[in-house]
């Protein structure tokens, strides 16, 4: 059987042929021997332990796939198999090198103690498979956070912003948080005095979001170090997204399949709350022309983008840099496309 050797990846390329052939004598050989071999590989990891989680707490992992094929996925449905998760995914098809995520969420309200899910996810583009990804987690029935998390909401590139909560603890006058771990510089902790009553141990718990923080989704979590060896460190989810001074539509720029020396021509919109100037546009690549003006300050630019397939079958991804006068970084995008000698 042959597999994903022969898959066209971003580090590195076969002809466009070869990458047709093997594809098609994947599709060919038996439901046994290959039917989600293709579909498996596209996934970065199949299983996501949680640890320990509080209950009522927010806990999400993103499976993420990318399609390294010269052919469309489509993911028709995904399903969990009990209750105590649910799942979604994000974008259902795939063009060449496009990622998409299965977002499993866990059901910490309702459920306790040790609890283990398989999600399927059923591709029937280009070919029907299935894919199985395992979550398994524990929750604390004596851990309680108000609200289930931080969230942020949509930030302001630049502004601060703070979000407070509450951990209680049940059954243990002397259980106490230790620490608090972030894995990003740019949020700072402030873990308040205890409150005890009886048995019941409260905390509030304030993070706060820099000025300094980058463009894009939070998407991380806190660890709370506590004194209990049964549940050392339990995770506080942090979500929200700080909006970018500058953005550009679409996110990332899809260019199609086109064969070698093929031009195309798409438009960058690129918009802020004020005006401002385009300084620049650069690439690592000379495949693309970029038309702007430098002279007029507006909140929208319309920029055409002209790029020529090289001479090369396979993958391109390269990394389109605008750099504006109202920010010191540029905002940047990723183009992608696939060159395809049979391309129509």
């Amino acid at each position: 059987m042959i597999r994903s050797q022969f898959r066209p990846t971003l580090a590195g390329v076969l002809p466009a042929g070869v990458l047709r052939l093997a594809l098609a004598m994947t599709l060919l050989c038996g439901a046994r021997a290959g039917a989600a071999d293709w579909a498996r590989d596209m996934f970065e990891v199949v299983q996501h332990d949680f640890g320990t989680v509080a209950v009522g707490a927010k806990a999400e992992f993103a499976f993420k796939f990318t399609n390294n094929y010269l052919y469309e996925v489509h993911v028709a449905r995904v399903r969990s198999s009990c209750g105590c998760s649910d799942v979604r995914v994000t974008q259902d098809t795939l063009a060449t090198y496009e990622s998409g995520e299965v977002v499993a969420s866990i059901n910490s309200e309702r459920l306790r103690g040790d609890q283990s899910s398989t999600l399927t996810v059923i591709f029937d583009k280009p070919r029907y498979a299935e894919v199985q990804l395992k979550v398994t987690v524990y929750i604390r029935g004596d851990i309680l956070l108000e609200p289930s998390g931080f969230d942020f909401g949509e930030v302001e590139q630049g502004a601060e912003a703070s979000r407070t909560l509450t951990v209680t603890h049940f059954g243990n006058a002397d259980w106490r948080i230790v620490d608090v771990l972030s894995n990003t510089e740019h949020l700072e902790c402030e873990l308040g005095e205890p409150v005890r009553s009886g048995s019941r141990v409260s905390y509030p718990l304030t993070t706060r979001l820099d000025a300094s923080g980058p463009a894009g989704s939070l998407g991380t979590q806190l660890l709370l170090v506590t004194n209990d060896s049964r549940a050392e460190k339990i995770p506080v989810m942090v979500e929200g997204r700080v909006r970018p001074l500058v953005s550009v539509a679409p996110a990332s720029l899809y260019l199609g399949s086109l064969r070698p020396g093929q031009s195309i021509s798409k438009r960058l919109v690129v918009r802020a709350p004020k005006p401002f100037h385009i300084q620049e546009i650069s690439t690592d690549c000379d495949c693309f022309d970029f038309a702007y003006a430098t002279r007029d300050a507006k909140t929208l630019h319309l920029v055409p983008v002209k790029f020529t397939a090289g001479d090369t079958a396979g993958g391109v991804k390269r990394m389109i840099r605008i750099k504006t006068d109202l920010n010191d970084s540029p905002t940047e995008i990723i183009a992608l496309a696939a060159i395809d000698d049979q391309a129509k």
